[in-house]
């Protein structure tokens, strides 16, 4: 029998919980009557793990012959589709093209491999010498990355690199379909959806595929009135039609001053107070009037106007503090006085303990009265990357270096929200990125599948981790790859080898599919905060439905030790953990999820599920928030409204 992840998942599972319970002190009748609990347990998991991979499984069939070009290439493969996404719904049929120029007659291997790297579909056909193109048709219901690697029996070979996505391999995505374990919830505001992002900001059908409700609108000055003032006009037509659709919500970005404004002549200006406070306002009192009539015309379900005014101010405030506060106060003052449901937000620092130290010494000079809202990004170390995953610091025995891991970061800026600010405000973290190690650069070597496991897991797990300490919205950062930053992205640009700006020909990294598993299961959710008494190393987030739904926990365990670029990061590293699912006593069932969106049933005892973490999250799905409320510790100020 072929070895299915799925199936390897449960059946730690089963073995975990019945081995759980077996300590001494128990008398013959008791310890039969326990084994006689933990094999019924044991078979109900491997039944539940069967089923699952009879039903989630990928197959290619059918193939069929072309001429090819005799351009350059032994190997290419390709998953082409019509949007260039290769990102497929769960149970379609798409296509897996793979040209081959042997020069000979040969056999091509083909194999399908998911995110660690597993052999989850295989198979071979004849190929002549000449150019050919075979074309099978594929479909899947097991969700999530997959690489397409090819090799010819006798003249050897791999599929060639295009773009960003080194040699060896094609990749594609399958989009999960959770319809039947998490029922669909009812907003009642928009702004309830929680997932943001950069760099699809007007693709309507990628944000589609990846669960995105919100992208980043620019409004700033120096965008809008760039060579003289007064040009920007409210009741014009500025918008970009892709928002027209009310789909995708505008967070109003308001950072830089056009030369013209500058008092420094800067263009455009980020560091310095504009020249004349009294006109910035102005200018923003008419974006505010514009904002609020596109929110009662595009957003009628969207409570309030959300607005960044500052940049990472850390980097790019060369101004004064008072000067800063001034900015904002222009900033209140002309947003609030046309749009009555304008919430301001800042100072977006690219750390959350920066934010936190901003928030702390600029408190006393007045700066709360100018803000409604606060807006981070969610960096946490010099290079956010595989190798320094947001936990890195976690068990560090010093408390302040410990104090440097994310969790304990958006704690503390939770901390200071409730002590110096407005009560009940939101808290945004609206940029978010995982970029390959530093030092590193796109090449036809690199990166490796395993370099590329990691990002994904990381990824997940830092959106995770801001969510569970309580941001309301998060946004991930970046869609393709681009120039500068190596490895940013959660596609592969597949026509520019140092990446560009702008291209539309992509195909998902593991990165990319993590995140379309995570806002299926954690959008219209509310935060019920870190799961209480959890050990060392193993973290674990509880979530519930709006309207009182289901409870999702999300769980994932870290060990430093395992998790070096240097020998590897572990796909194979484990740690059993005991989740309370429901009331001591009962037993019964919950759904788990893998990273990538793929259920399975598995049992519980006692009011316990044993799981086996991993280094990609996994999500629990229950149905008992009592237990779940009184297990997990909600994060400081935070409401959920």
């Amino acid at each position: 029998m072929k070895k299915h992840p799925l199936l390897l998942s449960s059946l730690a599972i089963a073995l975990t919980g019945a081995l759980a319970g077996c300590g001494g002190g128990s008398d013959s009748t008791d310890l039969a009557s326990t084994a006689n609990t933990q094999n019924a347990t044991g078979d109900a998991a491997l039944k539940a793990a069967a089923d699952a991979a009879a039903t989630q499984k990928i197959s290619c069939v059918s193939p069929t012959t072309s001429a090819a070009s005799s351009g350059s290439g032994k190997i290419t493969a390709d998953t082409p589709s019509a949007d260039k996404t290769r990102l497929f719904p769960s149970g379609t049929s798409f296509k897996l093209a793979i040209t081959t120029r042997a020069g000979s007659a040969d056999t091509l291997k083909w194999t399908l491999s998911n995110s660690v790297s597993q052999v989850v579909a295989s198979g071979s056909f004849p190929v002549p010498a000449a150019a050919t193109t075979t074309t099978l048709t594929c479909t899947s219901t097991l969700a999530g990355y997959f690489a397409v690697g090819a090799s010819l029996q006798k003249a050897g070979g791999q599929v060639q690199t295009s773009g960003t996505r080194p040699n060896g391999f094609a990749s594609f995505g399958v989009l999960p379909n959770l319809s039947t374990v998490l029922p669909a919830v009812t907003y009642a505001h928009q702004e309830q959806h929680r997932f943001g992002m950069q760099g699809f900001n007007d693709n309507g059908p990628m944000l589609a595929a990846l669960g995105i409700t919100s992208t980043i609108d620019d409004r700033q000055m120096a965008v809008m009135e760039p060579n003289s003032p007064n040009t920007f006009n409210p009741a014009a037509n500025n918008l970009d039609s892709f928002y027209t659709s009310g789909k995708v919500m505008r967070l109003v970005r308001l950072d830089g001053i056009p030369a013209w404004a500058s008092a420094h002549g800067l263009s455009p200006d980020y560091g310095y107070v504009p020249a004349d406070l009294n006109y910035f306002a102005n200018y923003l009192s008419r974006v505010g009037s514009e904002t609020e009539s596109i929110r009662a015309r595009d957003f009628p379900q969207q409570k309030s106007n959300y607005y960044q005014v500052t940049w990472e101010p850390y980097v790019l405030w060369k101004d004064t503090d008072a000067n800063f506060v001034a900015l904002y106060k222009a900033a209140y003052q002309g947003l609030h006085s046309k749009d009555p449901n304008a919430v301001v937000m800042g100072p977006a620092e690219p750390f959350p303990s920066l934010t936190t130290d901003r928030l702390k010494r600029l408190a006393p000079m007045g700066y709360a009265q100018y803000l409604d809202g606060i807006a981070t990004h969610g960096y946490y170390d010099a290079g956010t990357s595989p190798s320094h995953p947001p936990e890195r610091h976690s068990t560090d025995p010093n408390p302040a270096d410990a104090a440097n891991a994310l969790p304990m970061e958006m704690r503390n800026l939770r901390a200071e929200m409730a002590a110096d600010y407005k009560p009940g405000m939101k808290l945004f973290v609206t940029e978010t990125g995982i970029s390959y190690d530093l030092g590193s650069s796109y090449s036809p070597s690199y990166p490796s599948q395993n370099i590329l496991f990691a990002q994904g897991a990381v990824v997940a797990r830092t959106h995770l981790i801001l969510l569970g300490e309580g941001a309301d919205q998060t946004y991930v950062f970046f869609g393709p790859d681009f120039p500068g930053e190596t490895g940013y992205g959660t596609f592969f640009d597949l026509d520019n080898p140092q990446a560009a700006f702008g291209t539309t020909n992509i195909s998902p990294k593991p990165a990319a599919m993590t995140v379309a598993a995570m806002t299926r299961i954690l959008d219209g959710t509310t935060t019920l905060g870190p799961v209480k008494g959890t050990p060392s190393g193993v973290y674990a987030y509880s979530f519930q439905q709006l309207g009182g739904g289901k409870v999702i926990t999300a769980l994932w365990t870290h060990n430093n030790a395992v998790w070096d670029a240097s020998v590897g990061f572990s796909t194979t590293y484990s740690k059993a953990y005991q989740l309370s699912v429901d009331a001591p006593g009962t037993s019964g069932t919950v759904q788990l999820i893998d990273a990538m969106g793929n259920p399975s049933s598995v049992p519980y005892t006692n009011g316990v599920v044993t799981v086996t973490l991993t280094e990609l999250p996994q999500y629990v799905v229950s149905t008992n928030p009592t237990v779940s409320k009184s297990n997990s510790t909600k994060p400081v100020g935070y409401t959920g409204a």
